[in-house]
């Protein structure tokens, strides 16, 4: 497996083997012991699944207290994933980092705990996977605005499909500090 460092401390992208024929391919979604061989320690206790159609924007979301961190990927479809940077003391606080995954380049992003989350439907459908780090307790989720000018994610798509919630999201600077990361 190939590890990528993002420019962001703490964001890793990972490229698992891919064993592939005329017939289709085979590929280790997780492997403990393969993950912590190459430097990737973490200890995931729940996994969730979501479909989505196109034109569909989960995000951006992180849940405080109990944080998650999260290993996703995309199993069928395309997607645009962010994460932008929640910890008060980063030097890279409010900062995002986007990529393509998708069903055919088979990347996983880890975003980890301390980061807000979201992603944008770009394929007809997305069967989108995410390994958890903590048990998604929804008293405790919060949502920051996906459009928030002052974080400036470049979004590929311009009138996104939103939850309520989603499209109710406050700017970074007007979330409680509290509700951050230090």
């Amino acid at each position: 497996m190939n590890v990528i460092t993002c420019d962001i401390p703490g964001l890793v992208v990972v490229e698992p083997k891919v064993f592939g024929d005329a017939r289709g391919f085979f590929m280790e979604i997780w492997n403990r012991d393969r993950y912590r061989e190459a430097g990737l320690d973490w200890n995931f206790v729940q996994d969730n699944v979501s479909l989505s159609r196109q034109g569909t924007l989960r995000g951006l979301h992180f849940q405080n207290p109990a944080p998650q961190g999260k290993l996703v990927y995309v199993l069928q479809g395309e997607v645009f994933d962010v994460a932008v940077d929640i910890r008060r003391s980063s030097p890279t606080f409010g900062r995002w980092h986007g990529l393509h995954l998708s069903g055919e380049n088979k990347r996983q992003f880890f975003v980890p705990p301390g980061f807000a989350h979201g992603f944008a439907v770009l394929s007809e459908t997305a069967l989108f996977a995410y390994k958890c780090t903590e048990f998604y307790t929804p008293q405790h989720e919060l949502t920051l605005a996906w459009n928030d000018p002052d974080i400036g994610i470049q979004w590929p798509l311009d009138n996104p499909q939103l939850s309520e919630k989603d499209a109710r999201g406050p700017r970074l600077k007007d979330l409680p500090k509290d509700c951050l990361f230090a």
